[in-house]
């Protein structure tokens, strides 16, 4: 099958395409034909050797750890699934291939396409995880740094769902889209903890940081300490003593099968920018960069 591999640390150059074998489904297992592979920071950490403390990396490697696509064979055990089903889920063994294997998947609605669907699995859980971390309630308000990516799109989303308000940073350009979502936008950089403060002049309840920009200490400044600050990006977190929040191995398929619902309905957005999988490279030094708008894609053939 065709794939994009690396077998060496480094920037997004040493990604290149392969022909690797398919893999066969193990006990619990599902293969799938892959239609649309989901990018996010994390592959490019992984790529660049950032990650080897918590995640080893065994070469070569297929990047990718999110997918939609049709199920194409059972392991043993596996139940309540059948060839031919339309899934998206986590990828057991990289998603940047015509074929990859997976344990945690759920069914995907009819009336959602195969790209929109790949950007609900990581950006959905992490969004739910945070909020549920900062305990998110109605008639509170919640500033979210660097919100306009793929788990932000989601994040307010379900934080307005919540009844909750959300003040979003972002660069200029993304300010309309903030607003469309739901927020209340502000850009990010110097003069921000005023900006918020006339924005929100009885505080904000909770912090959810995303952008790993510098932005924590004006958190601090803003909440009056450390409680109720997260954040999935800024790696200088605990020496503030503010929360890091990893992702969790326990992926809740119910959850991703409602968000995909909800999707499939017009209730829950996702903003996509698709390249093709031979491609990967320079879509991974898009990610790369930050700033973008909602969820980078690779579609596969």
């Amino acid at each position: 099958m065709k794939a994009i591999v690396f077998d060496r640390f480094g920037g997004p150059d040493v990604l290149h395409e392969a022909d690797i074998e398919v893999p066969q489904p193990g006990p619990g297992q599902v293969r799938i034909r892959v239609k649309a592979a989901g990018l996010n920071a994390l592959d490019g950490k992984i790529r660049a050797g950032m990650m080897e403390a918590v995640r080893p990396t065994h070469f070569p490697a297929v990047p990718g750890v999110e997918l939609a696509g049709v199920v194409d064979a059972l392991g043993e055990g596996v139940s309540g699934m059948e060839v031919g089903d339309q899934v998206l889920g986590w990828s057991d063994t990289g998603s940047y291939a015509q074929y990859a294997l997976a344990t945690a998947v759920a069914p995907k609605p009819a009336g959602l396409d195969w790209l929109h669907a790949v950007a609900l699995p990581v950006a959905g859980e992490t969004a739910e995880r945070v909020l549920n971390q900062l305990a998110v309630a109605a008639g509170e308000t919640v500033l979210m740094h660097g919100a306009s990516g793929a788990v932000g799109t989601l994040a307010v989303q379900l934080a307005t769902a919540r009844g909750a308000r959300v003040i979003a940073t972002a660069g200029p350009t993304n300010q309309d889209y903030l607003t469309s979502l739901g927020a209340t936008p502000t850009v990010y950089g110097e003069g921000l903890v005023e900006r918020v403060q006339a924005l929100a002049p009885d505080g904000v309840d909770a912090v959810f940081d995303l952008a790993g920009k510098g932005a924590l200490e004006d958190s601090i400044t803003l909440r009056g300490g450390t409680d109720r600050i997260v954040t999935i990006a800024d790696f200088g977190a605990r020496q503030l003593g503010i929360a890091f929040s990893q992702g969790s191995p326990e992926r809740s398929t119910a959850r991703l099968a409602a968000l995909a619902e909800d999707a499939a309905a017009g209730k829950l957005v996702t903003t996509i920018t698709a390249y093709p999988l031979d491609q990967a490279a320079n879509a991974q030094q898009i990610s790369d960069a930050g700033h973008m708008r909602g969820k980078l894609v690779l579609t596969v053939d």
